[in-house]
């Protein structure tokens, strides 16, 4: 019974998994549009807000929908956290648009290696955290008072800066949504920088290894090569000692 609601669950993600990319993808567009654009009509606006709302309510469905599949529920809660946070927290809502990184590895699953689907993963998580926590903080502080970050380029450079942990402060927010939008990429930065260097890591170890191992092939056949001349010595040596004395 286990095994055929893991496969059910299976089989509806696989089949979902394009639909909820696209309307992660839409998600993006319906809730940066009227950030980035404060002069958009405001017909256009209320469309951006009801797509906002029909696009969560879609991603809830879908959770109810894999947890009702899934062949133990508790398992399931557990192991997807960040998705129930995206329902419960409105910030975290875009960080769902990481499903297009995963439509993505799919396609080059039959010859990305683990490596580089970690590789794709951590590129595209850093780009999509970056512009989110730029429109986010955007959002919160242009229209404060005293607020340094009045434009998105203002706020990508700030982004940049913070994710990188170079944290220059030349531009910083100054309201409560603002500081926090400031944490969550903090912490996104940290747990990034950690994941690439983890990678990298595993990288320089796992080419030392073939190298050593390409190094220990070499001895052994170097090896077994003296031992082969070694014994063809023996041989020519046995077989003219034999000729001498047939002499």
């Amino acid at each position: 019974m286990a095994s055929l609601s893991s496969d059910r669950l299976a089989k509806y993600e696989r089949r979902s998994g394009w639909l909820l990319s696209a309307a992660a993808v839409l998600f993006l567009v319906v809730y940066a549009w009227p950030i980035l654009d404060p002069d958009l009509p405001s017909g256009l606006v209320r469309a951006c807000s009801i797509a906002n709302v029909a696009i969560w309510v879609g991603f809830a469905v879908d959770y109810l929908l894999r947890l009702g599949l899934a062949p133990s529920k508790v398992r399931f809660v557990r192991g997807h956290v960040p998705d129930l946070l995206v329902l419960a927290l409105p910030l975290l809502r875009p960080l769902r648009a990481l499903r297009t990184a995963t439509a993505l590895a799919r396609l080059g699953r039959a010859s990305m290696t683990f490596r580089g689907q970690t590789i794709a993963y951590v590129v595209g998580a850093v780009t999509l955290l970056g512009f989110v926590a730029a429109v986010a903080v955007l959002d919160a502080e242009r229209e404060s008072e005293g607020a340094n970050i009045k434009s998105f380029g203002d706020a990508l450079w700030w982004a940049a800066t913070t994710i990188t942990t170079v944290g220059y402060g030349d531009q910083f927010p100054t309201t409560a949504e603002g500081k926090w939008a400031g944490v969550g990429l903090m912490l996104g930065g940290i747990a990034l920088a950690g994941t690439i260097t983890a990678a990298l890591a595993s990288w320089f170890i796992e080419h030392l290894g073939t190298v050593e191992k390409a190094d220990a092939e070499a001895q052994h056949e170097i090896a077994s090569l003296t031992a082969e001349v070694q014994a063809l010595r023996t041989q020519l040596a046995t077989a003219q000692a034999a000729h001498q004395g047939d002499r």
